[in-house]
């Protein structure tokens, strides 16, 4: 069972509509759906929101760290409610993905993805689930970091949008469903 679902991203206006934030894209929409607010908790290091999904209790949480520092956030929240690595779902952007593909794992390295590897530095563990979210890679010879930092066009916005919606609405079963079924329907 998920108890912590973490959005990555930058914090701040000039990122907010970035590549790099569609885990905070993924958030936003979910804590919309509970009718929720995002409350900033200094002592997480993050904007929190409690949700129920299913009649459980989740934690979503973008820290506001920079991505670079997202394990700091998501070790002091998990230690601070007592939530096991295997009991997170980290929600980020994928270059190794399509745009608007979306692929539900658990595990793994951290493939570059400098919030993944930050995070699995301070949990100490990578047995965390993860929705990747596709951004597609660079056509125009920019740099990793130039691409994941810049705006996407508005189809690609609306293709991202739009995957985020879709695992948005099946979000109750990703809580509390065996991730063995969630991986084989949403990885279809």
């Amino acid at each position: 069972m998920i108890k912590l679902i973490v959005g990555l991203g930058n914090p701040g206006r000039q990122y907010e509509k970035n590549r790099h934030n569609a885990g905070f894209l993924f958030l936003d929409g979910l804590a919309e759906v509970c009718g929720q607010v995002w409350s900033n908790e200094v002592k997480f290091h993050g904007h929190v929101v409690n949700c129920i999904f299913c009649r459980d209790k989740v934690v979503l949480l973008k820290p506001q760290t920079f991505m670079n520092k997202s394990g700091l956030s998501v070790a002091t929240v998990s230690r601070f409610y007592k939530i096991k690595t295997e009991e997170i779902l980290v929600v980020h952007d994928e270059l190794d993905l399509d745009v608007g593909v979306v692929k539900l794992k658990k595990g793994g390295g951290h493939a570059g993805h400098n919030g993944l590897r930050d995070i699995i530095a301070h949990l100490g563990g990578r047995d965390f689930y993860r929705i990747r979210i596709g951004v597609g890679r660079s056509l125009d010879g920019r740099s990793v970091a130039d691409y994941v930092l810049s705006n996407p066009a508005r189809e690609e916005n609306e293709q991202i949008g739009g995957a985020c919606n879709i695992v948005a609405q099946q979000i109750s079963d990703i809580v509390s469903r065996d991730m063995a079924l969630n991986m084989n329907e949403i990885n279809r």
